[in-house]
């Protein structure tokens, strides 16, 4: 007698990590196991992809909880290939990728797939991402103007759709999802996969290990969006980002700072809506010290670290510049 199949999963919640910290990673899957059940008795796998830790998760996180849950190793570091290898495991047509830091409200799964359930054009959706700081960040962190993945646009919800906007017509939208909970169809996400995994420069924009650059989240948003998919900000969709005292220091925000502004420039070039021209490589120190005396990078933390993102810029448009080449 054959043993009876598992039925193929509604959704596959999906887990990058590399290095984590065990108990925020211990909270996330806590998360994950106070979820509420999906619609019509449907069910939902889990997938916790070990992007080249230096010690092994496999048998230092306990998945037993959940009847279809699986540690996958994947040894090139870099959260584009995470992300790609769990599109490669996973089975659902519905996909949510989590961080290793973030608690995910009970119904998030659930709400999830309702919402691609009621609307087949739907590509990606994300919601609120609320900060929950390990220490009180300093009186000057609000004004940077930097979100280090958080956001809560109000309780209605917003679609960005590109369907009848000509490229010139094309900004990236306000409701656009963040990569914290961002919630995905799975040929949507194949349409981004085909596009980008073949170009090292799109792969380059993802993290990697202790790189800060951030613009894959942009990336398949804007790919998304040009190849006829809708995208949604819902604000029934909510989680906690949990926020180490690490990521407040002068020297984290400075990097982050400089590499967001860096990959921003060039995944807007990437899909021909940069506001910025290139520039000569030659220029960039000039530009550089123009921006330390304008922004007065001395006279502040918080100046410096606006600095720090003006180089990043700087940089940037050099780097167009360099390929145009």
């Amino acid at each position: 007698m054959q043993p009876e199949r598992m039925a193929v999963p509604a959704l596959t919640a999906i887990i990058c990590t590399h290095n984590p910290r065990m108990d925020y990673l211990e909270a996330t899957l806590a998360s994950l196991r106070s979820q509420e059940p999906l619609s019509n008795a449907r069910s939902w796998e889990l997938i916790l992809i070990d992007n080249a830790s230096d010690l092994p998760l496999s048998k230092r996180v306990d998945l037993s909880w959940h009847q279809n849950a699986r540690v996958v190793q994947e040894e090139q570091l870099g959260l584009s290939h995470a992300r790609l290898r769990g599109f490669r495991e996973s089975q659902a047509e519905v996909l949510v990728y989590i961080d290793d830091d973030n608690l995910l409200g009970p119904s998030y799964l659930r709400e999830t797939l309702g919402a691609f359930d009621g609307d087949e054009r739907l590509g990606a959706v994300g919601g609120k991402s609320i900060p929950r700081y390990e220490i009180t960040p300093p009186a000057w962190f609000s004004s940077l103007g930097i979100s280090l993945a958080c956001r809560d646009l109000g309780d209605k919800p917003m679609i960005a759709d590109w369907s009848d906007k000509k490229q010139e017509g094309r900004v990236y939208p306000e409701c656009a999802p963040i990569g914290a909970g961002m919630g995905l169809r799975r040929r949507a996400y194949a349409a981004y996969i085909d596009a980008a995994h073949s170009d090292p420069a799109r792969m380059a924009l993802g993290r990697r290990g202790g790189d800060l650059a951030s613009a894959e989240d942009n990336d398949i948003v804007l790919t998304l969006l040009a190849s006829g998919w809708k995208v949604a900000y819902l604000p029934q969709l909510y989680l906690e980002h949990l926020i180490p005292a690490g990521r407040l220091s002068t020297a984290y925000l400075e990097r982050y700072a400089y590499s967001s502004s860096k990959t921003w420039v060039q995944v807007l070039n990437v899909h021909g809506i940069a506001p910025w021209p290139a520039i000569s490589s030659w220029t960039v120190m000039l530009r550089k010290v123009r921006a330390y005396v304008r922004l007065r990078a001395w006279a502040s933390i918080e100046n410096r670290i606006g600095w720090r993102g003006a180089c990043g810029l700087i940089e940037g448009r050099a780097a167009i510049g360099a390929r145009r080449q």
